[in-house]
């Protein structure tokens, strides 16, 4: 959510008329994030997000707003995107695909509590229970195979050690079978910083740009990893209690997610370090740019692999 494109006022009032919103009162870029162009968009009539996209095609971004609508309309709190007067969720700013979304209530959370990790928990269970039945399907484009290609694009540029320990966790991961696990779409990405909150209450997920068809173990783990981390970057164990038996009150773990759990974690941890630490070492330029520290999930990856 770095701001790389630059918009005028006239040309968002421009792209504001095809929606029935009012006329543009204020706007503002969000500096959160690293991924797309966000800006805050008050109008007349509301209050938005606008997102900006900066690499995905406009072919897997309705499969992103369809998801986003999808849940909000089986009560599962989520940015709803706005249609325009044509009734479509998708348009063009800039000579780039854009979308506006509502913005929720309450704040996102730095350091969440037992009791909001555990409320997230149990709403993450019942967006896997709802995603089963949702009909549209996108791979997962952060798998195996794109941390192959990431260590072989960074390489030169890591110290010896991260080298070793990469290339150790890829030949790990690649004798994990995920296939036995259950499916659903997945967040992907649901770190405290995409999902409100008003006091103990769940306001809204938000920034599904990851979402696809995966593992929902995974996508526990995910959540896990960032949600119950310490300040020292090992992991909680009362939270992480907490957070298994709340998910579970809604959706109970199988054997072999059970016995796949470690895997999970290393899996998850393992990526965000990667993305970070390319972001790092491969910037890109934004107006308006905040590359996160990889070395946190460096460090939750070293955590997990010695607390197996």
């Amino acid at each position: 959510m770095s701001v790389y494109t630059l918009i005028e006022r006239q040309q968002l009032s421009e792209f504001l008329n095809t929606y029935d919103v009012g006329s543009l009162v204020d706007f503002e870029g969000i500096s959160a994030g690293i991924e797309n162009t966000n800006y805050f968009v008050d109008t007349e009539k509301g209050r938005f997000v606008l997102t900006i996209f900066e690499h995905h095609c406009h072919q897997e971004l309705g499969y992103f707003l369809d998801i986003m609508a999808f849940m909000a309309e089986h009560q599962i709190p989520t940015a709803h995107p706005k249609a325009d007067l044509e009734g479509h969720y998708l348009k063009t700013l800039a000579g780039k695909p854009a979308a506006l979304v509502e913005r929720l209530k309450g704040k996102t959370l730095d350091h969440p509590n037992q009791e909001q990790c555990e409320v997230m928990a149990q709403a993450l269970a019942k967006f896997h229970l709802a995603g089963m039945q949702f009909d549209r399907y996108r791979a997962n484009d952060r798998d195996l195979n794109w941390a192959q290609a990431v260590i072989e694009q960074i390489k030169d540029l890591m110290s010896a050690d991260d080298q070793v320990l990469a290339g150790n966790e890829l030949a790990f991961q690649a004798t994990v079978d995920w296939t036995g696990l259950p499916q659903s779409v997945i967040h992907a990405d649901l770190f405290t910083d995409n999902a409100m909150f008003e006091g103990s209450v769940l306001t809204g997920i938000i920034d599904l740009y990851y979402a696809c068809h995966g593992a929902c173990l995974y996508d526990l783990a995910v959540m896990v990893n960032d949600w119950c981390r310490n300040s020292d970057n090992c992991i909680d164990f009362d939270k992480l209690s907490g957070v298994l038996a709340a998910y579970q009150r809604v959706r109970p773990l199988t054997e072999v997610e059970h016995s796949t759990w470690n895997a999970a974690l290393r899996m998850a941890s393992f990526r965000f370090w990667l993305s970070r630490l390319k972001d790092k070492l491969i910037p890109r330029e934004g107006e308006m740019t905040m590359i996160k520290d990889p070395a946190v999930f460096r460090d939750v990856l070293v955590f997990h692999r010695k607390n197996r």
